[in-house]
């Protein structure tokens, strides 16, 4: 194991066996690699990795903390790398998010509360079949993104944000190249919302099966 790799991991085993909480501050360097049986040099270099992945927040002149640890901060590294894969990587990508969606839309038929189903129905009732493409993108994002965070389930939120960021541009494509690709989205988001107001979770997976498939099955094609 490369030195690096030692001193992320010890660093990690601070944080699990609770010497670490989020929001704390890191002992300075030369106490903390003398602590470790670490090098300093090695020790920088995992606070730079730790850094990078949002786990640890460097801040000039003032010191190393542990961050929030919360799971869209962690998270965010996936979106980026997610943003990097070429347009056949996509389609796995959307073969992950046909099975995560169908779950956060049965997960949000049975915990969805008033606040959540209020604010579904603003962002369905928010767009009418004249919104261009742009607008249908932020909207299809904004709502799917709303349904992940209905079902209570951070993690489950987070991870789908983080496969949404490269989805935007089949979504783009597919309002361009198709007819009716508004009007067909607004029903779809229409049924599913429909389907998770009424606690129906096996009828919301369905629909958001067929939703996200038709996205994943138009781009087969382009592709």
């Amino acid at each position: 194991m490369a030195v690096t790799d030692e001193a992320i991991l010890r660093i990690k085993g601070m944080i699990l066996a609770g010497d670490l909480a989020p929001g704390d501050r890191l002992p300075p360097e030369k106490e903390l690699s003398e602590r470790l049986g670490l090098s300093r040099s090695s020790l920088r270099e995992a606070v730079k990795a730790l850094d990078l992945i949002r786990v640890l927040d460097v801040r000039r002149g003032d010191g190393t903390y542990v961050t929030s640890l919360e799971p869209r901060l962690l998270l965010e590294a996936m979106s980026f790398v997610v943003d990097l894969h070429d347009d056949q990587s996509v389609l796995e990508i959307f073969a992950v998010r046909r099975i995560l969606e169908p779950a956060a839309s049965a997960l949000a038929a049975r915990h969805a509360d008033a606040e959540a189903l209020t604010r579904l129905r603003g962002l369905v009732a928010g767009v009418d079949d004249g919104a261009d493409v742009e607008n249908l993108v932020d909207h299809d994002l904004e709502f799917h993104r709303g349904i992940a965070e209905a079902t209570g389930n951070t993690y489950l939120a987070s991870l789908i944000d983080s496969l949404s960021s490269h989805t935007v541009r089949a979504r783009i494509w597919r309002g361009i190249t198709q007819e009716n690709a508004v009007d067909r989205t607004l029903r779809e988001h229409h049924a599913i919302l429909d389907a998770i107001a009424a606690g129906d979770a096996d009828l919301a997976s369905a629909l958001t099966i067929v939703h996200v498939s038709g996205v994943e099955q138009w781009l087969r094609g382009a592709l």
